[in-house]
């Protein structure tokens, strides 16, 4: 008898853990959840109230849960400086592991993130929910693999929503996430990664030749005082540009992409919502269906992938996100001097 994957969590901290326990009893029927791993006692009180699990899966030492527990894989939702301290864990245990974007806080991090799951032979793979939708993939499909729109010129992606206070994000969430240390930055961190990161994909891990980018601080909210809440950053190729906006102010929730090619252009309005035209024809839209499992979720990925059921796609790797966080560090140097960063 086949036994499912079992899986662990560390941390509770990032608000993205919603993504399992309000499907928790979904996920169950695909793997075993052993362990999780959060020092916060109230926000394991927290947990344990809003999901019913048993208290005795709670530890407050992650590395006292992955020695009792042993899993063969675990998902990390600390803030994002912790990603380091977690593969460092995980990694010489032979346990592989998915972070949420971005990968790492800076390339230094990231550096070692990667050395460490190289090193030890697991697989360490990036959350971004933008990897999950059907358009993302139509895209790529569409301009690289068919070539339908000619080559690519120009990427221009919108990221963000209204603010993470203003949509209701926890206080455990906020505590960190409004943090220049624990989280990198702001809004060019947490959402400018998602444009760079696609960018990146469709390049074929190409890096830019030059990273330009501003920040702006908008709000005046004194909560917002220590991070950027507005980012624009431009990725200059040799014959591509890629226009990254990432914001906590749009006036609503967006995760959408415009693809320019020599002969048409493409628009990604969501998950499944997708628009095309080609020169001198209609614009055509469309509505796509979902990735088939386990392509369109990252815990079944994640599960999949600790089997060898499931190579990680290039979108996930570690190869792009050591280039994203090489990117986000140069939008960083950039905004702070007015001065485009060579690569």
């Amino acid at each position: 008898m086949t036994t499912k994957p079992r899986l662990a969590i560390i941390g509770l901290v990032h608000g993205h853990i919603h993504w399992l326990t309000r499907k928790l009893d979904f996920y169950l029927e695909a793997f075993d959840l052993v362990g999780i791993a959060e020092a916060d006692k109230s926000l394991i009180e927290k947990y344990i109230a809003e999901t019913s699990l048993p208290e005795e899966l709670f530890f407050s030492d992650a590395e006292t849960m992955l020695e009792q527990t042993r899993p063969e894989g675990v998902a990390v939702f600390t803030h994002t400086f912790d990603h380091l301290s977690a593969v460092q864990l995980c990694a010489p245990r032979g346990i592989h592991i998915m972070v949420e974007k971005p990968f790492a806080v800076s390339l230094e991090h990231a550096t070692e993130m990667a050395e460490l799951a190289k090193r030890h032979q697991v697989q360490l793979i990036t959350n971004y929910e933008t990897s999950w939708y059907a358009t993302t993939h139509q895209a790529y499909k569409r301009i690289i693999e068919d070539g339908q729109l000619g080559a690519l010129h120009k990427l221009v992606v919108h990221d963000g929503h209204k603010g993470p206070k203003e949509i209701g994000c926890s206080p455990e969430f906020l505590n960190w996430l409004l943090d220049p240390v624990l989280n990198g930055g702001g809004a060019l961190m947490d959402f400018g990664c998602y444009g760079v990161n696609l960018m990146t994909w469709l390049m074929g891990n190409q890096k830019p030749l030059s990273v330009t980018a501003v920040t702006s601080q908008i709000k005046d909210d004194p909560a917002y005082r220590k991070v950027d809440d507005d980012a624009t950053i431009i990725l200059t190729y040799s014959k591509a540009q890629a226009l990254v906006q990432g914001s906590w102010n749009w006036p609503i929730g967006r995760k959408d992409m415009e693809l320019y090619g020599q002969k048409g252009y493409l628009y990604a309005h969501d998950a499944t919502r997708l628009s095309s035209r080609l020169a001198g024809a209609e614009e055509v839209k469309e509505t796509l269906e979902p990735l088939a499992t386990p392509e369109r979720d990252p815990f079944l990925c994640l599960a999949a992938v600790v089997r060898d059921k499931y190579q990680p796609s290039a979108l996930w790797s570690i190869e792009n996100n050591l280039i994203v966080v090489e990117v986000l560090d140069a939008a960083r140097k950039s905004a702070q001097t007015g001065q485009a960063i060579k690569l």
